[in-house]
């Protein structure tokens, strides 16, 4: 049977059901002649964005993109695992599991990206390490996971191809925020690399994508069912970003908390949050019960064995090492400016998106991907939610390399942290958990 693109509109746009033969030949159809057109596949996306897809056509199209390109087989002698967070304010997750899981003998090769907008990126924190490079090839890539079990590098272009093209399309729609569409999207890279074990952090609040929690558990559900009609061990986490996670945004600032966290301060908030999702790892690999591998993760981390392998990653990617025995060396930009409580009671609020967006305006991140970014601007949080404070306190110190930019976010931050005289209810972190073990 002919394939017939104005056809495949058609039914989506009716709620009709593509078979899973034509979504094969759309998404074939994106990457290779006779190529689609963009106003087609622009037609076909707002009516996803209007009518969704069912679980078994948001499947089929992650799969398909899944094999749009090229697709990683580890041979390791040992579990391999992934984590995808789906981006926040202050996500310096990445830093601190890898080396922790790797630690504890998992195989954790992990592809990233690089921040835009509000949301930062763990490429871009780990190049503000003098000399550090992203930009692995194949073998490289292989032989360094093999040597240390763990590498982070720039994701490759040659994974899936389809999905960086409907992505490049969404963006410029107005239909990014489909949820099989996200999930197809973040799932098809995921599957790719080939993990056996694959940890999904979604993020919930103001300064996620996901604005509640009905909209993230869907997300999570959708990508927990990709993982399991692929054969993969998936667990999806909910975590709050009503708040920015840790005390620290921007890049520089970021590695250097990572490397706090790493050289033993595992009670803090971010450390016992990073111990728990390699727990959560680690239990998905094997190594033990969850018990047993929070204290093994959490000795990964006040023993040393962290940071040591922390280090060994940033010599196999060529970066300086001694910044985690000297984290100042990681320069923060030279204006400052700290900003205080006009008066006293509770932190109630930080905003993160909008905390996040000043930090663009710091220089900390960019708003289009050609923008260039400033490593070492960025924002130092002094308290957090729940906080108790004085009038007078320090809330938040601001780095750029001008005045003029502090003057910018200044006005922003004055609106994103509020005091009020009650003191707030607690919130977790981890809001949720769900797993394809549990199906």
């Amino acid at each position: 049977m002919a394939f017939h693109m104005n056809e495949c509109i058609r039914k989506t746009k009716q709620g009709i059901p593509l078979t899973n033969a034509e979504i094969t030949e759309l998404v074939r159809g994106i990457t290779k002649e006779p190529l689609i057109p963009d106003y087609q596949l622009s037609a076909w996306l707002m009516a996803v964005c209007f009518s969704g897809l069912t679980d078994a056509e948001t499947a089929a199209l992650t799969m398909a993109m899944r094999d749009s390109g090229q697709t990683m087989h580890w041979d390791l002698g040992g579990p391999v695992a992934d984590k995808h967070s789906t981006g926040g304010v202050g996500d310096k997750t990445t830093l601190i599991l890898a080396p922790i899981v790797a630690s504890c003998g998992v195989f954790m090769p992990k592809m990233s990206g690089r921040g835009l907008g509000h949301t930062g990126g763990t490429i871009d924190k780990l190049e503000s390490i003098p000399g550090f490079s992203t930009a692995l090839a194949p073998d490289a890539f292989l032989k360094q996971v093999q040597d240390i079990r763990c590498a982070v590098a720039m994701q490759t272009g040659d994974l899936a191809p389809a999905d960086k093209k409907l992505y490049a399309l969404r963006d410029v729609t107005e239909t990014v925020d489909s949820i099989p569409l996200i999930c197809a999207s973040i799932m098809s890279k995921k599957l790719a690399t080939g993990a056996d074990h694959i940890l999904l952090d979604v993020k919930v609040g103001s300064g996620a994508f996901m604005k509640n929690d009905e909209d993230a558990s869907e997300l999570a559900r959708l990508m927990l069912a990709a993982a399991k009609a692929d054969g993969r061990d998936c667990t999806a986490v909910l975590t709050d970003m009503d708040r920015p996670l840790g005390m620290c945004i921007g890049n520089a600032i970021e590695v250097r908390e990572a490397i706090e966290v790493l050289a033993g301060d595992a009670d803090c908030e971010l450390g016992q949050f990073c111990i728990s999702l390699a727990a959560e790892l680690l239990r998905m690999a094997g190594i033990g019960t969850k018990e047993i591998c929070l204290n093994k993760a959490r000795e990964a981390v006040t023993g040393g064995a962290a940071l040591e392998r922390f280090a060994q990653m940033i010599v196999a990617q060529g970066g300086d090492a001694s910044v985690t025995e000297q984290p100042e060396k990681l320069a923060l930009s030279p204006c400052s400016r700290t900003l205080t409580a006009a008066s006293a009671g509770w932190i109630s609020s930080m905003q993160s998106e909008t905390i996040g967006r000043a930090s663009v305006l710091l220089g900390a991140g960019r708003m289009t991907k050609n923008d260039s970014i400033d490593f070492g601007a960025g924002i130092r949080l002094h308290v957090k939610y729940g906080d108790a404070v004085s009038k007078g306190d320090p809330l938040l110190t601001m780095y750029a390399a001008k005045e003029s930019q502090l003057d910018e976010a200044e006005q922003m931050l004055k609106q994103a942290v509020a005091v009020a005289e009650n003191k707030p209810e607690t919130r977790p972190l981890i809001r949720n958990m769900y797993s394809t073990a549990d199906e």
